[in-house]
């Protein structure tokens, strides 16, 4: 389909090629925009509901404020794209490329985001309720205040990630590396690290309250000033370099 937007006309369809594109505000709701080049193109504010953007080539698009809910975007490249405060209920992001993303604000409740690279990329203060993140490749992200509670994350690579007041409540973080990660002052009542990998990972001040922790390997982690109450502990592994709350005595390791 052709379609006309701020004054040019261009085609909407399955591998176009839109690089550059001023698509700003622009209505392509439910369009096939599958393999199509997007690299660089201005979406922002864009209407993007349920369009499929199968493996499309978004990487430096601008595409803050758009809606993309329930958008396809499995296997897409979107490397440096900044979605800043955009909508992505519900979108599907498996596999995709986001390394480097700007997602400050962004909504992406329930979205699926499994083997998902994200590898630098600013989460901060992004919605994650519900999210699947199993898998996904977090490495120096920055997911400081945002709300993951209930989202899951086994298996994720959070290695060196920055997670600093973010709401993990009942997240499922089984199996997952975090090393050397920021997890000071989060919340992570109820949440499953079972088998977690937390080598010097700094958990000063964070709510572990009825935490499940079992087998984790905490060695050289920093649990200063943290509420271990009720948490599962049972298996851990520590060494002389993990710090305990003042008073706590753990269990054998």
């Amino acid at each position: 389909m052709k379609i006309i937007v701020n004054g040019k006309e261009y085609t909407i369809e399955p591998d176009a090629d839109l690089s550059g594109a001023n698509l700003s505000n622009a209505n392509l709701s439910n369009a096939n925009l599958s393999e199509a080049d997007l690299s660089e193109a201005d979406l922002s504010e864009a209407d993007l509901r349920s369009t499929k953007l199968w493996n499309a080539d978004l990487s430096g698009a601008n595409l803050s404020n758009a809606n993309l809910s329930n958008a396809n975007l499995g296997e897409a490249n979107l490397g440096e794209a900044d979605l800043s405060n955009a909508e992505l209920y519900r979108a599907e992001l498996s596999v995709a490329d986001l390394r480097k993303a700007q997602l400050e604000g962004a909504d992406l409740r329930r979205a699926n985001l499994r083997y998902a690279s994200l590898s630098d990329t600013n989460l901060s203060g992004a919605n994650l309720w519900r999210t699947k993140l199993n898998d996904a490749r977090l490495q120096g992200a920055n997911l400081s205040d945002a709300n993951l509670s209930d989202a899951k994350l086994s298996g994720a690579d959070l290695n060196g990630a920055k997670l600093s007041d973010a709401k993990l409540w009942n997240a499922d973080l089984s199996g997952a590396y975090a090393i050397e990660a920021d997890l000071s002052d989060a919340k992570l009542d109820g949440a499953d690290l079972r088998s977690a990998t937390l080598w010097n990972a700094n958990l000063s001040h964070s709510n572990l309250w009825r935490t499940k922790l079992n087998g984790a390997n905490l060695n050289g982690a920093n649990l200063n000033g943290a509420n271990l109450s009720e948490a599962n502990l049972t298996n851990i592994e520590y060494d002389d370099e993990t710090i305990w709350p003042e008073g706590f005595k753990p269990p054998m390791s």
